[in-house]
């Protein structure tokens, strides 16, 4: 009986994904290839909904930089996903401008009705709700992000319509 051998760990990059890493380290010059790793990072996490360390690993390898540099950079910033998430998020903005336009209000209407707390998702893994520090739409508080659309000066009512799309 053969021990069964690790993949490379480019071979968890499929050669689309790996395409679109390229086109972005294109923008660097040669010996800067791993300027692309914010950008690969979010790639590979829009194919597979998260981060796991294997694909981390895969980025790092294939940006021919330290597996411990692309950790760093997936770690530091939320927007990165190292757990499984549900196929969509929701962020609600809580900073000032929103908290003084009632994004606690905001928070409390999604918890009930999705029946989770910021920080969980769904029982059916569709939806994770999140707190963000600021998403810069202050003009149009209180504003959530879902997935990658903003919508600004929520009431329930918008809200309810918006859960009714999530898809």
């Amino acid at each position: 009986m053969h021990a069964q051998t690790k993949p490379q760990s480019q071979d968890l990059l499929a050669a689309d994904v790996r395409a679109e890493i390229d086109r972005e380290v294109a923008k660097y010059p040669p010996e800067r290839k791993g300027a692309a790793v914010m950008a690969a990072l979010r790639i590979v996490q829009e194919k597979h909904v998260w981060l796991t360390p294997e694909l981390i690993e895969a980025v790092a390898d294939y940006l021919e930089i330290t597996p411990i540099r692309a950790m760093e950079v997936a770690t530091f910033y939320g927007m990165y996903d190292l757990e499984p998430v549900g196929k969509h998020k929701i962020w609600v903005c809580t900073n000032i401008s929103c908290m003084l336009c009632g994004s606690d209000k905001v928070v409390s209407h999604l918890e009930n009705k999705l029946g989770i707390k910021i920080g969980e998702t769904t029982p059916d893994g569709k939806i994770t709700l999140r707190e963000a520090e600021c998403l810069g739409a202050c003009v149009g508080a209180p504003m959530m992000q879902v997935d990658k659309t903003f919508h600004e000066n929520l009431t329930p009512a918008l809200m309810d319509e918006i859960l009714k799309g999530i898809k």
